[in-house]
């Protein structure tokens, strides 16, 4: 048992462990995007992707490693840590709690600052667009519909930026 235990503490620190090569992404990302570095923006991007993908097959793993615990307990595979942590060894408990508490606390970090990046993101793309706008007069502004999703928008001009300046 102590064994599938040892699985599941070392899941949680690699959990956590890729939380935090997120959290360091996305500060990377905010200040780039702070300090208009755009040209290492794109590759950046790509860094977050792929560390999503490492994210996701940490959380998996630890997650298998959960059901197996939570099935030598006697419990349902899907038992919560709220509910399995009591189950435990007293001598496993602290250290299990304190990583389950540390990855939740990434993770809204994370979802935190995604939001940010996301909205500074936006903006960026917003400004573009106010400043391509007297390139195309034609063009209909955004605009939602009632569900609050971007309406469909108009059909860009026929004519090329460089046909609309000259």
């Amino acid at each position: 048992m102590k064994d599938f235990l040892h699985d599941l503490i070392d899941s949680l620190r690699e959990e956590l462990k890729e939380y935090g090569e997120m959290i360091a992404l996305l500060d990377q990302q905010q200040e780039m995007v702070m300090r208009r570095q755009t040209q290492d923006l794109l590759q950046c991007v790509q860094a977050i992707n792929t560390q999503v993908d490492n994210i996701t097959a940490a959380r998996r793993e630890r997650e298998q490693r959960q059901r197996v615990v939570a099935r030598l307990f006697g419990l349902a595979e899907d038992t919560p840590f709220a509910l399995l942590l009591p189950h435990l060894p007293g001598d496993y408990r602290p250290l299990v709690q304190a990583l389950v508490s540390e990855n939740n606390e990434l993770l809204k970090r994370i979802q935190r600052r995604a939001r940010q990046n996301h909205l500074l993101l936006s903006r960026i793309v917003e400004l573009m667009q106010r400043l391509f706008d007297p390139f195309f007069p034609d063009r209909q502004p955004a605009t939602y519909d009632d569900s609050g999703a971007m309406a469909a928008a108009a059909a860009l001009p026929k004519h090329s930026l460089y046909e609309a300046i000259g």
